[in-house]
């Protein structure tokens, strides 16, 4: 009996459709779900199945990543936790754990959770209820305000710590609810592992660390609330110092301290079977309690009402406290940085490795920055919003019996930050697309005289598209120095407002200015706000990105891609990132490819981002299965973005053993004009000799696009230019599916070859 052979798609980025995935008007789902599904065109309508009993379906995981409103929001909102999360997996090859990366991740996402908690605390309990609320004039004409006047300090205290409470409590009902929704789900039994040292991505439940996110969970609402804590007691000694109080005080800094020592412990520990061990959870269920009683207690004892002298200035602590975590963060991005630098020196991959090997701090320090720009532009926002028009700074008189609305100078300093690291990459960027251009032109103009030569002269503007539209899909590769940039710029920023610490950082400075003739005060007030309003029009920026992403393919595609590689990685980093869509899919696909290889043969096609779902799937598959089954990768970032930026788990070495797993059965369809996709193993020219020897070196054929130049004698117009999509309407990839097809295990099923 003939045996079905099946070529299962798999889409890339921006939530392809099934039908337009299967080339089909009418498809039916045949297994999954909503969210995630599998399709096949329904028989009867139309051409469901090639002749030659070669079988398609599709796989269509789209909408686990969400919408676009929801991709922007997040984008906005959770970019932070996302880089920092994404850190970790960028860190170099050396074929360890990863030595002290993961805890110095793990602290600085740390952190991050504890500058959001400042930033709600800077608006609510410092901004309204310390600076603003005593003010009739602040209160005026201000219903949802008013009512915080008549109240004593500390019961005002105590209802507006009730908002950061709830902000913590929002993002722990996100993280909640996508563990519930999309994660969890468990892996396919008889998963082959070798025992190398590193976390590898071929382990089994290396896609199940649902229990590790919540131990993150406990840990970052710890943290948070215990922040919290630390200011509102802080407050009170300032206010009326007692034994209890400070009893208190110290009791939370023990709270954090041991948080801090559960983060630095792997999340996992040793287990007997293969694989990745169980999730170590000692402590945590007590550190649930001990966070819920202190928090209570610091609450209890903020309601208690005083009668101290009338407020005036910052709330006592808050900004030495956004100073301390500045400084905290500035240590740990050093200290990460040059663990990266000593390991990158014992990698296997230095060659090939992005940003040469510092991708994991500059994702770190892009995560820090980010997170202080949205805290400036919110605390300075809402201060401007009280100050009813005036961005409040040194450079302006207060007005009489006005509040006085004194963010921490820190944020003032991350906003100039913010606008000089704006500038700056900004300037870079075109600085490289200038510096670059010849060069890649140059090499474009190579290509295309050896695709199209001696084109008539009626094709010439035709082939100066194409040579423009090679050269810029080659920028992809000229942006590391840009990244750079950054990192120092930004390393240099923290480490400065870190010095506020020592008494020669920025707020010694302001007060330098402060006693000259004013002109130096003036124009650093105008650089706060040009920093403010420049953080605020990026803020803006990201959600009217979003908002194009609905009618613009190229642009959605842009914002997919960002999205897409993101939230790729567990969370072992930071809880509040991200969903994790591939700790379904991968699972998911993987049992799919193993009950369709049962029936005779598949061959997993995957195009863009879903290349790295169908490689990450085959690491997964059960070694009987592997045999009866075939890969087709095309516009595949595996080697251009993923081995380079996370070369610990998708670098030549897992690469070449996926390549192993398949018996070498694996076909890489790239061209020239792709801006994300390109080769895996090689880049040589067609009917040359490949610089990989095979069969490495015959995974990769290059697609010339367009096909031609010139006008076809039926047409109009000359051929389009392809780029990064679509693929699978190309002759060259139904050739290949049928040679993978054939080339599958003779013995288990037979393909007629009769056309």
């Amino acid at each position: 009996m003939t045996r079905e052979v099946v070529e299962l798609r798999v889409h890339g980025v921006s939530g392809t459709s099934a039908e337009t995935l299967l080339d089909h008007p009418v498809v039916i789902q045949v297994a999954g779900d909503d969210n995630a599904g599998f399709y096949r065109p329904r028989p009867g309508f139309g051409i469901s199945d090639r002749p030659g009993g070669l079988k398609v379906e599709a796989y269509r995981w789209g909408a686990l990543t969400a919408g676009a409103t929801v991709r922007t929001l997040s984008l906005l909102f959770l970019l932070p936790f996302m880089l920092v999360n994404l850190a970790v997996w960028a860190r170099p090859a050396t074929g360890g754990a990863g030595g002290l990366i993961g805890p110095l991740c793990r602290l600085l996402a740390a952190t991050l959770t504890s500058a959001f908690v400042l930033s709600v605390v800077g608006v609510s309990i410092d901004l309204i209820g310390w600076q603003c609320a005593p003010y009739q004039p602040c209160r005026a004409g201000r219903g949802y305000l008013s009512w915080l006047g008549g109240l004593p300090l500390g019961p005002r205290l105590a209802i507006l710590a009730l908002l950061p409470i709830a902000a913590l409590r929002l993002l722990w009902w996100l993280g909640e609810r996508s563990s519930r929704v999309f994660e969890a789900f468990p892996a396919a039994p008889g998963q082959d592992t070798h025992d190398v040292g590193e976390d590898r991505i071929d382990r089994p439940g290396f896609w199940n660390d649902m229990i590790v996110v919540r131990r993150l969970l406990t840990l970052h609402v710890a943290v948070g609330l215990g922040t919290l804590d630390t200011i509102l007691l802080g407050a009170q000694i300032h206010l009326h110092p007692t034994p209890v109080v400070y009893v208190l005080f110290v009791a939370t800094w023990c709270l954090l301290a041991v948080t801090a020592v559960l983060l630095c412990r792997p999340a996992r520990v040793a287990g007997e079977a293969p694989g990745r061990g169980p999730v170590d959870m000692r402590g945590i269920r007590p550190l649930r309690k001990v966070t819920t009683v202190i928090t209570l207690l610091a609450l209890a004892y903020t309601v208690v009402p005083l009668e101290p002298e009338p407020p005036h200035g910052q709330l006592p602590g808050y900004e030495g406290a956004v100073a301390a975590l500045i400084a905290a963060q500035a240590g740990l991005l050093i200290a990460l940085t040059v663990t990266t630098l000593h390991q990158q020196r014992r990698s296997h991959e230095r060659s090939s490795a992005w940003l040469g090997g510092l991708a994991a701090p500059v994702l770190a320090t892009a995560a820090v920055a980010a997170a202080y720009g949205f805290a400036a532009a919110l605390v300075y926002r809402v201060a401007d919003l009280l100050d009813r028009g005036d961005i409040p700074n040194p450079a302006r008189p207060e007005r009489p019996n006005a509040p006085p609305l004194e963010p921490p100078v820190s944020y003032r300093w991350a906003a100039l930050a913010g606008l000089v690291a704006v500038l700056v990459v900004a300037v870079a960027t075109l600085w490289r697309i200038v510096l670059t251009r010849r060069r890649r032109r140059q090499l474009a103009e190579r290509i295309v005289e050896r695709d199209f030569p001696d084109p008539p002269p009626q094709a010439l503007a035709q082939r100066s598209t194409v040579r423009e539209v090679v050269a810029r899909a080659a920028f992809t590769e000229q942006l590391g120095p840009i990244f750079i940039v950054f990192l120092v710029l930004s390393l240099l920023g923290v480490a400065l407002v870190a010095l506020d610490l020592i008494g020669i950082g920025p707020s010694e400075l302001s007060r330098y200015l402060a006693r000259t003739d004013g002109k130096a005060t003036t124009n650093l007030a105008l650089a706060t706000d040009v920093g403010i309003y420049v953080i605020g029009l990026v803020a803006i920026g990201i959600v009217v990105l979003g908002l194009v992403s609905y009618r613009s393919e190229g642009t959605r595609r842009s914002v997919a891609v960002i999205w897409d590689l993101g939230t790729f990685w567990p969370r072992t980093v930071h809880p509040f990132a991200p969903p994790c869509y591939a700790e379904r899919a991968v699972p998911e696909l993987a049992k799919r490819v193993t009950a369709l290889a049962d029936r005779g043969g598949v061959v997993l096609s995957g195009h863009s981002h879903g290349s790295v779902v169908a490689a990450a799937t085959l690491l997964q598959l059960p070694p009987e299965v592997l045999p009866r089954v075939a890969l087709l990768t095309h516009g595949s970032p595996l080697h251009r973005l993923y081995s380079r930026l996370c070369p610990a788990f998708l670098g030549g070495d897992v690469l070449h053993e996926v390549g192993d797993r398949v018996g070498w059965r694996w076909i890489n369809l790239w061209r020239d004009t792709d801006p994300i996709g390109g080769p895996i193993f090689s880049a040589h020219w067609p009917g040359q000799p490949p610089r990989v020897p095979p069969p490495a070196g015959t995974v990769d054929r290059r697609l010339r696009d367009p096909v031609e130049i010139t006008v076809p004698p039926d047409d109009t117009v000359p051929p389009r230019i392809d780029q990064h999509w679509p693929y699978h309407t190309d002759p060259h990839y139904e050739a290949a599916v049928r040679e993978l097809a054939g080339r599958l295990d003779p013995d288990l099923f037979r393909l007629s070859r009769d056309r």
